[in-house]
Protein backbone atom coordinates (compact mmCIF):
# COMPACT_ATOMS: atom_id res chain seq x y z
CA UNK A 1 0.00 0.00 0.00
CA UNK A 2 0.94 3.01 -0.85
CA UNK A 3 2.29 5.68 2.32
CA UNK A 4 0.24 8.47 3.66
CA UNK A 5 0.28 11.43 1.01
CA UNK A 6 1.70 14.37 1.38
CA UNK A 7 2.80 15.72 -1.36
CA UNK A 8 -0.36 17.74 -3.24
CA UNK A 9 1.67 18.12 -6.17
CA UNK A 10 1.91 14.37 -7.24
CA UNK A 11 -1.07 13.18 -8.31
CA UNK A 12 -1.98 9.55 -6.96
CA UNK A 13 -0.26 6.49 -8.94
CA UNK A 14 -3.63 4.10 -7.60
CA UNK A 15 -5.62 7.01 -10.04
CA UNK A 16 -3.19 7.15 -12.98
CA UNK A 17 -0.11 5.64 -12.42
CA UNK A 18 1.30 7.59 -15.71
CA UNK A 19 0.98 11.24 -14.25
CA UNK A 20 2.13 10.31 -10.82
CA UNK A 21 5.45 9.07 -12.61
CA UNK A 22 5.51 12.26 -14.70
CA UNK A 23 4.65 14.26 -11.88
CA UNK A 24 7.56 12.55 -9.21
CA UNK A 25 10.28 12.73 -11.72
CA UNK A 26 9.53 16.61 -12.57
CA UNK A 27 8.76 17.50 -8.85
CA UNK A 28 11.72 15.81 -7.54
CA UNK A 29 13.75 17.41 -10.38
CA UNK A 30 15.31 14.71 -11.61
CA UNK A 31 14.33 15.99 -15.55
CA UNK A 32 13.29 18.35 -17.06
CA UNK A 33 11.50 19.50 -20.86
CA UNK A 34 13.77 21.43 -23.44
CA UNK A 35 12.61 23.12 -26.19
CA UNK A 36 12.45 20.47 -28.53
CA UNK A 37 10.41 17.81 -28.46
CA UNK A 38 11.24 14.68 -27.33
CA UNK A 39 14.74 15.81 -25.83
CA UNK A 40 15.16 15.84 -22.71
CA UNK A 41 17.14 17.53 -19.71
CA UNK A 42 18.70 15.32 -16.87
CA UNK A 43 18.76 18.14 -14.26
CA UNK A 44 21.92 17.20 -11.11
CA UNK A 45 19.90 15.15 -8.92
CA UNK A 46 18.77 13.04 -12.04
CA UNK A 47 22.16 12.92 -13.67
CA UNK A 48 23.75 12.05 -10.29
CA UNK A 49 21.96 8.42 -10.07
CA UNK A 50 23.30 8.29 -13.69
CA UNK A 51 26.65 9.09 -12.56
CA UNK A 52 26.63 6.48 -9.65
CA UNK A 53 24.86 3.73 -12.00
CA UNK A 54 28.05 4.63 -14.76
CA UNK A 55 30.70 4.49 -11.92
CA UNK A 56 29.46 0.72 -10.43
CA UNK A 57 29.67 -0.47 -14.29
CA UNK A 58 31.99 1.18 -15.17
CA UNK A 59 34.46 -0.52 -12.57
CA UNK A 60 32.69 -3.60 -13.20
CA UNK A 61 33.89 -3.69 -17.10
CA UNK A 62 37.12 -3.19 -16.03
CA UNK A 63 37.53 -5.42 -13.72
CA UNK A 64 36.88 -7.77 -17.02
CA UNK A 65 39.52 -6.19 -18.88
CA UNK A 66 37.24 -3.79 -21.18
CA UNK A 67 38.31 -0.67 -22.62
CA UNK A 68 36.38 2.61 -23.33
CA UNK A 69 36.85 4.09 -26.50
CA UNK A 70 34.75 6.49 -28.44
CA UNK A 71 32.95 6.51 -31.99
CA UNK A 72 31.99 9.03 -34.01
CA UNK A 73 28.53 10.58 -33.54
CA UNK A 74 27.53 9.87 -37.58
CA UNK A 75 27.24 6.97 -39.70
CA UNK A 76 27.51 7.29 -43.42
CA UNK A 77 24.60 5.64 -44.84
CA UNK A 78 26.52 3.73 -47.07
CA UNK A 79 27.77 2.21 -44.40
CA UNK A 80 24.50 1.45 -42.07
CA UNK A 81 23.21 -0.36 -45.39
CA UNK A 82 26.15 -2.86 -45.11
CA UNK A 83 23.84 -5.32 -42.74
CA UNK A 84 20.55 -5.50 -44.40
CA UNK A 85 18.81 -7.06 -40.86
CA UNK A 86 20.25 -4.25 -38.80
CA UNK A 87 19.58 -1.47 -41.05
CA UNK A 88 16.15 -2.83 -41.70
CA UNK A 89 15.60 -2.77 -37.70
CA UNK A 90 16.78 0.97 -37.21
CA UNK A 91 15.50 2.68 -40.40
CA UNK A 92 12.05 4.23 -39.04
CA UNK A 93 13.82 6.30 -36.30
CA UNK A 94 17.11 7.53 -37.81
CA UNK A 95 18.07 10.83 -37.78
CA UNK A 96 19.67 12.12 -41.12
CA UNK A 97 22.31 14.82 -41.58
CA UNK A 98 22.08 16.51 -45.06
CA UNK A 99 23.53 19.94 -45.07
CA UNK A 100 27.26 20.65 -43.40
CA UNK A 101 27.39 24.34 -43.06
CA UNK A 102 25.60 25.56 -46.20
CA UNK A 103 26.83 22.57 -48.55
CA UNK A 104 23.95 19.76 -49.53
CA UNK A 105 26.40 16.42 -48.60
CA UNK A 106 27.21 14.24 -51.28
CA UNK A 107 25.93 11.12 -49.00
CA UNK A 108 23.95 11.42 -45.95
CA UNK A 109 25.12 10.90 -42.72
CA UNK A 110 22.89 9.35 -39.78
CA UNK A 111 23.63 9.99 -36.03
CA UNK A 112 23.87 6.87 -34.41
CA UNK A 113 21.00 5.06 -32.77
CA UNK A 114 23.47 2.90 -31.92
CA UNK A 115 27.11 1.33 -33.42
CA UNK A 116 28.07 -1.92 -34.70
CA UNK A 117 28.40 -0.69 -38.12
CA UNK A 118 30.88 2.05 -36.29
CA UNK A 119 32.66 -0.51 -34.61
CA UNK A 120 32.79 -3.05 -37.49
CA UNK A 121 34.22 -0.75 -39.87
CA UNK A 122 37.03 0.41 -36.99
CA UNK A 123 37.45 -3.66 -36.66
CA UNK A 124 37.59 -4.24 -40.43
CA UNK A 125 40.94 -1.88 -40.27
CA UNK A 126 42.74 -3.16 -37.21
CA UNK A 127 41.95 -6.69 -36.85
CA UNK A 128 44.23 -8.97 -38.95
CA UNK A 129 45.72 -11.44 -36.77
CA UNK A 130 44.49 -14.37 -33.80
CA UNK A 131 46.78 -12.01 -31.87
CA UNK A 132 44.48 -9.47 -32.12
CA UNK A 133 41.79 -10.75 -30.86
CA UNK A 134 39.15 -10.83 -28.46
CA UNK A 135 38.81 -7.06 -28.14
CA UNK A 136 36.82 -5.55 -25.60
CA UNK A 137 35.29 -2.21 -26.22
CA UNK A 138 32.68 -0.24 -24.28
CA UNK A 139 31.65 3.33 -25.23
CA UNK A 140 29.53 5.86 -23.13
CA UNK A 141 27.65 8.35 -24.78
CA UNK A 142 23.89 9.15 -25.80
CA UNK A 143 21.77 7.90 -29.07
CA UNK A 144 19.49 9.31 -31.17
CA UNK A 145 16.51 7.42 -32.41
CA UNK A 146 13.52 9.25 -33.52
CA UNK A 147 10.59 8.03 -31.57
CA UNK A 148 6.95 8.99 -32.48
CA UNK A 149 6.08 8.69 -28.70
CA UNK A 150 8.09 9.57 -25.41
CA UNK A 151 8.61 9.97 -22.15
CA UNK A 152 10.75 11.01 -19.27
CA UNK A 153 13.45 8.20 -19.19
CA UNK A 154 11.55 5.64 -20.45
CA UNK A 155 11.52 6.93 -24.32
CA UNK A 156 13.71 9.66 -25.15
CA UNK A 157 14.33 10.70 -28.78
CA UNK A 158 18.16 11.39 -27.12
CA UNK A 159 19.12 9.03 -24.52
CA UNK A 160 22.06 8.55 -22.49
CA UNK A 161 23.30 4.98 -22.17
CA UNK A 162 26.72 2.49 -22.38
CA UNK A 163 27.22 0.23 -25.73
CA UNK A 164 29.37 -2.65 -25.39
CA UNK A 165 31.13 -4.36 -28.24
CA UNK A 166 33.13 -7.09 -28.34
CA UNK A 167 35.08 -9.32 -31.08
CA UNK A 168 35.97 -13.11 -30.36
CA UNK A 169 37.88 -16.22 -32.21
CA UNK A 170 35.37 -18.54 -31.08
CA UNK A 171 31.89 -18.61 -30.89
CA UNK A 172 31.17 -20.09 -27.56
CA UNK A 173 33.95 -17.15 -26.27
CA UNK A 174 31.32 -14.78 -27.93
CA UNK A 175 27.99 -16.59 -26.52
CA UNK A 176 30.40 -16.63 -22.64
CA UNK A 177 30.56 -13.27 -23.16
CA UNK A 178 27.34 -12.19 -24.07
CA UNK A 179 25.83 -14.03 -21.16
CA UNK A 180 28.23 -12.98 -18.90
CA UNK A 181 27.37 -9.46 -19.43
CA UNK A 182 23.85 -10.32 -18.66
CA UNK A 183 25.70 -11.11 -15.35
CA UNK A 184 26.87 -8.28 -14.55
CA UNK A 185 23.77 -6.32 -15.75
CA UNK A 186 21.56 -8.31 -13.20
CA UNK A 187 23.93 -7.79 -10.28
CA UNK A 188 23.55 -3.73 -10.83
CA UNK A 189 20.03 -3.95 -10.66
CA UNK A 190 19.65 -6.56 -7.31
CA UNK A 191 22.73 -4.70 -5.74
CA UNK A 192 22.48 -1.20 -7.00
CA UNK A 193 19.61 -0.61 -7.76
CA UNK A 194 17.28 -2.95 -5.20
CA UNK A 195 15.16 -4.60 -8.32
CA UNK A 196 14.28 -8.03 -8.87
CA UNK A 197 13.87 -9.07 -12.46
CA UNK A 198 12.95 -12.20 -14.46
CA UNK A 199 16.39 -13.35 -16.99
CA UNK A 200 15.79 -14.64 -20.28
CA UNK A 201 16.15 -15.21 -23.64
CA UNK A 202 14.24 -12.87 -26.22
CA UNK A 203 12.02 -14.72 -28.91
CA UNK A 204 13.65 -14.38 -32.73
CA UNK A 205 11.04 -11.95 -33.46
CA UNK A 206 11.82 -9.61 -30.45
CA UNK A 207 15.26 -10.04 -30.49
CA UNK A 208 17.74 -7.60 -31.72
CA UNK A 209 17.79 -6.28 -35.36
CA UNK A 210 21.04 -8.59 -36.82
CA UNK A 211 21.41 -10.97 -33.67
CA UNK A 212 21.06 -14.82 -33.25
CA UNK A 213 20.13 -14.35 -29.62
CA UNK A 214 19.41 -11.76 -27.54
CA UNK A 215 19.29 -11.96 -23.66
CA UNK A 216 17.19 -9.53 -21.49
CA UNK A 217 16.37 -9.05 -18.06
CA UNK A 218 12.97 -7.71 -17.26
CA UNK A 219 11.38 -6.12 -14.79
CA UNK A 220 7.75 -5.61 -13.19
CA UNK A 221 6.91 -1.80 -12.39
CA UNK A 222 4.27 -0.56 -10.08
CA UNK A 223 1.37 -0.78 -12.44
CA UNK A 224 2.38 -4.65 -13.61
CA UNK A 225 3.84 -3.54 -16.64
CA UNK A 226 7.61 -4.76 -17.69
CA UNK A 227 10.31 -2.72 -17.93
CA UNK A 228 12.93 -4.11 -20.49
CA UNK A 229 15.67 -3.04 -18.41
CA UNK A 230 18.62 -4.37 -20.18
CA UNK A 231 19.95 -6.26 -23.31
CA UNK A 232 23.12 -8.64 -24.07
CA UNK A 233 22.97 -9.76 -27.79
CA UNK A 234 25.14 -12.89 -29.29
CA UNK A 235 25.79 -11.58 -33.55
CA UNK A 236 27.25 -14.78 -34.59
CA UNK A 237 29.77 -13.93 -37.19
CA UNK A 238 26.75 -11.82 -39.27
CA UNK A 239 28.57 -8.36 -38.99
CA UNK A 240 31.93 -10.00 -39.61
CA UNK A 241 31.16 -11.43 -43.03
CA UNK A 242 29.01 -8.04 -43.88
CA UNK A 243 31.75 -5.73 -43.11
CA UNK A 244 34.47 -8.01 -44.35
CA UNK A 245 36.34 -8.33 -41.47
CA UNK A 246 38.85 -11.38 -40.93
CA UNK A 247 41.71 -12.85 -39.24
CA UNK A 248 44.46 -14.97 -39.73
CA UNK A 249 43.24 -18.09 -37.04
CA UNK A 250 46.45 -20.09 -35.52
CA UNK A 251 46.69 -22.18 -38.66
CA UNK A 252 46.98 -19.49 -40.76
CA UNK A 253 43.90 -19.89 -42.31
CA UNK A 254 41.67 -17.19 -42.49
CA UNK A 255 38.53 -16.82 -40.42
CA UNK A 256 35.38 -14.70 -39.32
CA UNK A 257 35.53 -13.18 -35.93
CA UNK A 258 32.38 -13.81 -33.57
CA UNK A 259 30.74 -10.77 -32.09
CA UNK A 260 28.92 -9.38 -28.87
CA UNK A 261 26.71 -5.81 -28.26
CA UNK A 262 25.37 -5.52 -24.79
CA UNK A 263 23.45 -1.90 -23.40
CA UNK A 264 22.21 -0.52 -20.48
CA UNK A 265 20.66 3.48 -20.90
CA UNK A 266 19.20 5.98 -18.21
CA UNK A 267 15.79 3.88 -18.70
CA UNK A 268 17.16 2.04 -15.57
CA UNK A 269 16.18 5.43 -13.97
CA UNK A 270 12.71 5.45 -14.89
CA UNK A 271 12.92 1.07 -13.40
CA UNK A 272 13.58 2.51 -9.80
CA UNK A 273 11.68 4.94 -9.58
CA UNK A 274 8.23 2.73 -11.38
CA UNK A 275 9.38 -0.30 -8.85
CA UNK A 276 10.25 1.34 -5.12
CA UNK A 277 8.35 5.09 -5.32
CA UNK A 278 5.33 6.14 -3.39
CA UNK A 279 2.73 8.90 -3.44
CA UNK A 280 5.46 11.05 -1.88
CA UNK A 281 7.81 11.01 -4.51
CA UNK A 282 10.41 8.25 -5.67
CA UNK A 283 11.81 6.50 -2.60
CA UNK A 284 15.70 6.00 -3.57
CA UNK A 285 17.72 2.44 -3.01
CA UNK A 286 20.66 3.61 -0.75
CA UNK A 287 23.32 2.55 -3.01
CA UNK A 288 22.41 4.61 -6.10
CA UNK A 289 20.87 7.51 -4.84
CA UNK A 290 22.51 10.98 -4.90
CA UNK A 291 22.25 11.91 -1.01
CA UNK A 292 21.85 8.52 1.17
CA UNK A 293 21.38 10.67 4.46
CA UNK A 294 20.43 14.30 5.16
CA UNK A 295 21.47 15.58 8.65
CA UNK A 296 18.44 18.01 9.69
CA UNK A 297 19.40 20.44 12.25
CA UNK A 298 16.70 21.21 15.21
CA UNK A 299 16.60 24.37 16.71
CA UNK A 300 19.51 24.97 15.21
CA UNK A 301 19.44 28.67 16.93
CA UNK A 302 20.37 27.40 19.84
CA UNK A 303 23.68 27.22 20.94
CA UNK A 304 25.82 24.10 19.88
CA UNK A 305 23.33 22.57 17.83
CA UNK A 306 24.99 23.78 13.88
CA UNK A 307 28.28 22.91 15.25
CA UNK A 308 26.73 19.48 16.68
CA UNK A 309 25.31 18.67 13.09
CA UNK A 310 28.55 19.88 11.44
CA UNK A 311 30.23 17.57 13.10
CA UNK A 312 28.07 14.56 12.59
CA UNK A 313 28.61 15.22 8.64
CA UNK A 314 31.75 15.46 8.81
CA UNK A 315 31.51 11.96 10.35
CA UNK A 316 29.36 10.52 8.13
CA UNK A 317 31.46 11.88 5.13
CA UNK A 318 34.11 10.14 6.43
CA UNK A 319 32.50 6.70 6.75
CA UNK A 320 32.12 7.12 3.11
CA UNK A 321 28.45 8.09 3.14
CA UNK A 322 27.31 10.22 0.71
CA UNK A 323 25.46 13.07 3.35
CA UNK A 324 24.38 16.78 3.32
CA UNK A 325 23.03 18.92 5.99
CA UNK A 326 20.09 21.85 5.55
CA UNK A 327 20.95 25.13 7.38
CA UNK A 328 18.40 26.81 5.45
CA UNK A 329 16.02 28.70 7.43
CA UNK A 330 12.85 26.66 6.46
CA UNK A 331 10.91 24.93 9.29
CA UNK A 332 11.64 21.23 10.24
CA UNK A 333 8.50 20.18 8.60
CA UNK A 334 8.91 21.80 5.44
CA UNK A 335 12.57 19.74 5.23
CA UNK A 336 11.47 16.50 6.16
CA UNK A 337 8.38 16.66 3.74
CA UNK A 338 10.98 18.03 1.47
CA UNK A 339 13.83 15.06 1.60
CA UNK A 340 10.97 12.52 1.72
CA UNK A 341 9.89 13.66 -1.48
CA UNK A 342 13.28 14.11 -3.31
CA UNK A 343 12.89 9.50 -1.77
CA UNK A 344 16.77 10.35 0.44
CA UNK A 345 16.93 6.78 2.33
CA UNK A 346 17.84 8.16 5.77
CA UNK A 347 17.12 11.46 7.48
CA UNK A 348 19.19 11.56 10.71
CA UNK A 349 17.54 14.19 13.09
CA UNK A 350 19.83 16.22 15.93
CA UNK A 351 17.81 18.99 18.33
CA UNK A 352 19.57 20.37 21.66
CA UNK A 353 18.16 16.99 23.69
CA UNK A 354 19.27 14.85 21.99
CA UNK A 355 22.98 16.36 21.46
CA UNK A 356 22.61 16.45 25.78
CA UNK A 357 21.60 12.38 25.35
CA UNK A 358 24.39 11.83 22.75
CA UNK A 359 21.87 10.30 20.39
CA UNK A 360 20.47 11.35 17.08
CA UNK A 361 17.22 10.06 15.10
CA UNK A 362 17.46 8.49 11.95
CA UNK A 363 14.28 7.95 9.91
CA UNK A 364 14.32 5.77 6.72
CA UNK A 365 11.87 6.79 3.88
CA UNK A 366 11.19 3.53 2.41
CA UNK A 367 9.00 3.04 6.02
CA UNK A 368 9.30 5.74 8.23
CA UNK A 369 10.39 3.64 10.87
CA UNK A 370 12.24 5.79 13.56
CA UNK A 371 15.86 4.50 15.56
CA UNK A 372 17.69 6.20 18.29
CA UNK A 373 21.70 6.27 17.49
CA UNK A 374 24.13 7.32 19.75
CA UNK A 375 26.07 9.52 18.53
CA UNK A 376 29.48 7.50 19.24
CA UNK A 377 28.00 4.63 16.84
CA UNK A 378 26.62 6.89 13.98
CA UNK A 379 29.86 6.08 11.57
CA UNK A 380 28.99 2.04 12.48
CA UNK A 381 24.97 2.40 12.35
CA UNK A 382 24.02 4.36 9.46
CA UNK A 383 26.00 2.12 6.96
CA UNK A 384 24.32 -1.05 8.50
CA UNK A 385 20.99 1.00 8.10
CA UNK A 386 21.09 1.79 4.65
CA UNK A 387 22.35 -1.97 4.16
CA UNK A 388 18.78 -2.72 6.07
CA UNK A 389 17.04 -0.25 4.15
CA UNK A 390 18.55 -2.10 0.11
CA UNK A 391 17.87 -5.93 1.18
CA UNK A 392 14.14 -4.85 2.20
CA UNK A 393 13.63 -2.74 -0.78
CA UNK A 394 14.48 -5.70 -2.84
CA UNK A 395 12.50 -7.96 -0.57
CA UNK A 396 9.39 -5.63 -0.83
CA UNK A 397 9.73 -5.75 -5.00
CA UNK A 398 10.75 -9.35 -4.90
CA UNK A 399 7.33 -10.09 -3.09
CA UNK A 400 5.17 -8.31 -5.75
CA UNK A 401 7.06 -9.66 -8.75
CA UNK A 402 6.16 -13.00 -7.29
CA UNK A 403 2.65 -12.34 -6.37
CA UNK A 404 1.61 -10.47 -10.20
CA UNK A 405 3.18 -12.98 -12.04
CA UNK A 406 0.12 -15.85 -12.83
CA UNK A 407 0.59 -19.15 -15.12
CA UNK A 408 -2.08 -19.72 -17.61
CA UNK A 409 -2.90 -22.91 -19.87
CA UNK A 410 -4.76 -21.14 -22.76
CA UNK A 411 -5.06 -17.78 -24.55
CA UNK A 412 -8.39 -17.69 -23.09
CA UNK A 413 -7.14 -17.58 -19.40
CA UNK A 414 -4.38 -15.87 -20.30
CA UNK A 415 -6.28 -12.72 -21.37
CA UNK A 416 -9.00 -12.94 -18.30
CA UNK A 417 -6.03 -12.83 -16.06
CA UNK A 418 -4.30 -10.20 -17.21
CA UNK A 419 -7.51 -8.11 -17.32
CA UNK A 420 -8.44 -8.79 -14.29
CA UNK A 421 -4.69 -8.36 -12.41
CA UNK A 422 -2.20 -7.39 -15.09
CA UNK A 423 1.08 -8.45 -14.32
CA UNK A 424 3.09 -11.00 -15.89
CA UNK A 425 1.58 -14.15 -17.94
CA UNK A 426 3.16 -17.76 -18.41
CA UNK A 427 2.46 -20.03 -20.91
CA UNK A 428 3.86 -23.02 -22.56
CA UNK A 429 4.31 -21.66 -26.27
CA UNK A 430 5.10 -23.40 -29.80
CA UNK A 431 7.99 -21.59 -30.93
CA UNK A 432 5.68 -19.68 -33.68
CA UNK A 433 5.97 -16.11 -34.19
CA UNK A 434 1.88 -16.39 -35.66
CA UNK A 435 1.03 -17.42 -31.80
CA UNK A 436 2.76 -14.71 -30.42
CA UNK A 437 0.62 -12.19 -32.70
CA UNK A 438 -2.14 -13.85 -31.93
CA UNK A 439 -1.59 -13.53 -28.07
CA UNK A 440 -0.92 -9.75 -28.15
CA UNK A 441 -3.89 -9.17 -30.55
CA UNK A 442 -6.46 -11.50 -28.18
CA UNK A 443 -4.66 -10.84 -24.39
CA UNK A 444 -3.04 -7.28 -25.02
CA UNK A 445 -0.01 -9.11 -23.81
CA UNK A 446 3.54 -9.03 -25.83
CA UNK A 447 6.20 -11.94 -25.20
CA UNK A 448 8.75 -10.71 -22.85
CA UNK A 449 11.22 -12.96 -22.80
CA UNK A 450 12.28 -17.22 -22.73
CA UNK A 451 12.96 -17.77 -19.52
CA UNK A 452 16.28 -19.60 -18.12
CA UNK A 453 15.47 -21.16 -15.31
CA UNK A 454 11.82 -22.20 -16.16
CA UNK A 455 12.28 -22.27 -20.03
CA UNK A 456 11.02 -26.13 -20.55
CA UNK A 457 7.32 -26.83 -20.21
CA UNK A 458 6.15 -29.74 -18.57
CA UNK A 459 5.99 -33.12 -20.36
CA UNK A 460 2.95 -32.91 -22.62
CA UNK A 461 2.80 -29.18 -22.04
CA UNK A 462 0.97 -27.56 -25.49
CA UNK A 463 0.95 -23.96 -26.89
CA UNK A 464 -1.77 -21.91 -25.16
CA UNK A 465 -2.33 -20.13 -28.47
CA UNK A 466 -2.66 -23.09 -30.81
CA UNK A 467 -2.84 -26.51 -28.77
CA UNK A 468 0.30 -27.99 -30.68
CA UNK A 469 2.93 -29.16 -28.77
CA UNK A 470 4.96 -26.69 -26.19
CA UNK A 471 8.89 -26.44 -27.18
CA UNK A 472 9.15 -23.36 -24.81
CA UNK A 473 7.76 -21.37 -21.62
CA UNK A 474 7.13 -17.75 -22.45
CA UNK A 475 6.83 -14.56 -19.81
CA UNK A 476 4.57 -11.94 -21.63
CA UNK A 477 2.84 -8.71 -20.30
CA UNK A 478 2.38 -5.62 -21.16
CA UNK A 479 5.67 -3.66 -21.63
CA UNK A 480 7.23 0.27 -21.61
Amino acid sequence: MAKEKKVEQITDMERDFAQWYTDVVTRAELIGYSGVKGFFILRPYGYAIWENIQAYLDGKFKELGHENVSMPLLIPESLLQKEKDHVAGFAPECAWVTFGGAEELEERLCIRPTSETLFCDHWSDTVQSHRDLPKLYNQWCSVLRWEKSTRPFLRHREFLWQEGHTLHAAADEAIQETEQMLEVYAECYENLLAMPFIKGRKTDSDKFAGAERTYTCECMMRDGKALQACTSHYFGDGFARAFEITYQDKEGKLAYPHQTSWGLSTRSIAGLIMTHGDNNGPVMPPRVAPIQVVVIPVASHKPGVSEAARALLNTLKAAGIRAKIDESDNSPGWKFAEYEMRGVPLRVELGPRDIEMGKCVAVRRVDGAKEEIAIADIAIRVPEILDEIHYAMFEKAARYLSANTHSAATIEDAQAIYSARGGFIKTAWCGEEACEDKMKEIASISSRCIPFDDAVPERGAVCAVCGKPAVNNVIWGAAY
